[in-house]
């Protein structure tokens, strides 16, 4: 009877041991029974930098954009009246009220270029940022090339000698349903370094319309297998799989003669079509260091060497060569459908307004600036649209 009544206490503290597992979430992997120091999960996101300093008013400046951090007991309206920028417009902007509290080290987006009264991240002592409007859009309904290519300019402004293009945060703009985890796993980053970069609140709450800018990789984090070597004595070359074990004979068997009375296979360049040569191609080679963003920036910007080549996107007409107050080269292509295609931040011009221009033809070539990139625009008429959705 004893024996009895102490197997059904056993099995009560077992079963009570399980419910308890169950409702606290039963760790099958383990990683939880030593205070985390199994979870590898964050192991498989990238490293990434500590987020730059701003300058004294808490403004970081880069190529295609600014945001400013706010300090404690700041609000939107403080904030705009210490840069001296329009509240209703920072407000709209960044989704917000005019006196909304704000979190300190709370990130903004700026809608307009202010000029930088510190040194930016990357940049020269006291450089100079002009002060030119990011995304101005074109004002008139009609197609007057000129004047698209005049306003090509308003859009690229002239860009801060900030951080260099190819170390510009990407900057994005949160959507309904998108959360800080949802966000950080696309750009395969932690969720704390979204939340640190961008001054998110312990709850990580985000709002629609949000700009959040997305922590750089870092690139000088020591890998974990380096073989540790003394200084001055280098690393170790690795020997390679073919030196340590020969690779085995092998014996192939010659391909079967082609048979006879096999017709030969078709030229598909003579079969092109005139949807697939009218294509768009990428004008430059080189990374897209500011996206689309209609009424914003209603083109791209593609980081290249200055002196690098810019090509004809597709076949057209040049219809239009223009120079802004700085003598600096705008060039626009008519093509079919009522396209034009806008290149600006170029320089020595290859061809003359009204000649033919085939798809790939050298045109210009990028202009040496500090960064060097090319402003590349598609426009259906006078509206603007999205260069990707045509480019191959």
């Amino acid at each position: 009877m004893s024996k009895t009544i102490s197997r059904i206490i056993v099995m009560s503290v077992a079963l009570g041991g399980l419910a308890a597992c169950t409702q606290s979430g039963l760790d099958w992997d383990v990683r939880g029974i030593t205070g985390g120091q199994l979870d590898t999960r964050d192991e498989a996101l990238q490293a990434t930098q500590n987020r730059p300093q701003p300058d004294a008013r808490g403004v970081l400046s880069y190529p295609g954009y600014q945001v400013v951090l706010a300090r404690r007991g700041d609000t939107v309206r403080s904030v705009a009246n210490r840069l001296a920028i329009d509240v209703d417009e920072f407000a709209r902007y960044n989704a917000l009220k005019p006196d909304d509290l704000l979190r300190a080290d709370e990130l903004l987006a700026l809608p307009r270029r202010i000029d930088a009264s510190a040194t930016t991240p990357g940049a020269a002592a006291n450089a100079p940022v002009t002060g030119a409007i990011i995304g101005g859009p074109i004002a008139t309904q009609t197609i007057d090339v000129t004047s698209v290519a005049s306003g090509a300019l308003d859009r690229v402004g002239n860009p801060a000698p900030a951080a260099p293009a190819a170390s510009q945060p990407a900057r994005h703009q949160v959507r309904r349903g998108e959360t800080a985890y949802s966000i950080s796993r696309t750009y395969n980053i932690s969720v704390r370094a979204l939340a640190e970069w961008n001054g998110l609140g312990p709850d990580l709450a985000l709002r629609e319309g949000q700009y959040l800018i997305i922590p750089l990789p870092n690139t000088t984090a020591p890998a974990g297998n380096a073989t540790q070597t003394a200084p001055g004595q280098g690393s170790p070359t690795p020997v390679p799989p073919s030196a340590a074990k020969p690779l085995p004979t092998e014996r192939t068997t010659p391909a079967a003669a082609q048979p006879q009375d096999t017709p030969k296979s078709p030229e598909l360049g003579q079969s092109r079509t005139a949807a697939s040569s009218s294509a768009f191609v990428m004008p430059v080679d080189g990374p897209i260091i500011r996206g689309y963003s209609k009424g914003k920036n209603d083109g791209i910007d593609i980081s290249a060497a200055a002196g690098t080549t810019v090509r004809a996107a597709a076949n057209g007409t040049v219809a239009a060569i223009t120079k802004d107050t700085d003598q600096v080269p705008i060039l626009v292509l008519r093509h079919d459908d009522n396209l034009l295609s806008v290149y600006a931040g170029i320089d020595g011009v290859k061809v003359e307004k009204g000649a033919k221009v085939t798809r790939g033809q050298p045109i210009a070539v990028v202009r040496n600036a500090t960064p060097s990139f090319l402003h590349f625009e598609l426009r259906q008429g006078v509206e603007s649209i999205d260069p990707l959705r045509k480019l191959q």
